[in-house]
């Protein structure tokens, strides 16, 4: 996958705008306006457009399991899918686990994660531990269970013969990921560490810096740009500033 493309697009789900871009509009339209975008980024490399679906949400109320998260139906997943397929792009799974355990919820998207065309991308800010409910706090991943996902996908890519397959997280803020020196790249899979926040271009920045210090070998990295609220009181980053970040970013998405 590295250094051959660079992946960008956007984020959402079908009828809820606040969750992203992706959610708003036709989806064909989408789909072509991030080939756009993805284009806008290639910068020598070969463009690569993503739609990332959330396929797994984090809610504030518990649900009839207790685990305050709702997948996303089949049926919209794989409608995304086909249009994602008709661009010769990539459709990654973005999985907000509230209470679950993360790894049930990429096992729950098996059968999509066997095309070649498929991902996961993981929302740990999303992630709760007991007694916790999304939205009152940040979650949190560590590198231990970030190599066991790896370690599923590379599975999955061995047993299918599959291509690379991306796997992104998320980070808003330094504490969402632990130990990150225990997580161990797998065979097939491309990890891909994703600065999140919310911020004028020198916070966006500030968060950068800090979020890519000391990055493990084999770790990749990835962009979140918001289109409203980086625009509040400041303005949207444009291609070139988020480029001319170092290391250079190798997915960029816009929520």
């Amino acid at each position: 996958m590295f250094p051959r493309y660079r992946l960008a697009g956007f984020c959402g789900l079908p009828g809820a705008a606040a969750l992203g871009r992706l959610g708003t509009g036709d989806p064909v339209r989408r789909a072509a306006e991030a080939e756009k975008v993805a284009h806008s980024f290639a910068a020598g490399r070969e463009p690569l457009p993503v739609l990332e679906l959330l396929a797994t949400v984090a809610n504030s109320a518990a649900g009839p399991d207790g685990k305050y998260r709702s997948r996303t139906p089949a049926a919209t997943i794989r409608r995304f899918h086909r249009v994602a397929r008709d661009r010769r792009g990539l459709l990654l799974l973005n999985i907000q686990p509230g209470r679950a355990a993360v790894l049930d919820e990429v096992k729950a998207l098996r059968d999509w994660l066997v095309h070649p065309d498929v991902g996961v991308a993981l929302d740990p800010e999303w992630e709760m531990g007991s007694g916790e409910v999304p939205g009152d706090t940040y979650g949190h991943t560590d590198g231990h269970e970030l190599t066991k996902v790896a370690r599923y996908l590379s599975g999955l890519v061995e047993e299918h013969d599959l291509p690379q397959k991306p796997l992104v997280f998320h980070q808003v803020a330094t504490s969402v990921v632990g130990e990150q020196s225990a997580l161990r790249p797998q065979p097939g899979v491309a990890l891909i560490k994703s600065a999140d926040g919310i911020g004028s271009p020198g916070l966006k920045r500030g968060t950068w810096r800090k979020l890519v210090h000391d990055l493990p070998d084999g770790l990749h990295t990835g962009f979140k740009l918001f289109y409203e609220e980086d625009a509040e009181g400041s303005r949207l980053m444009a291609p070139k500033e988020v480029l001319a970040l170092r290391p250079q970013p190798e997915y960029v998405m816009y929520e």
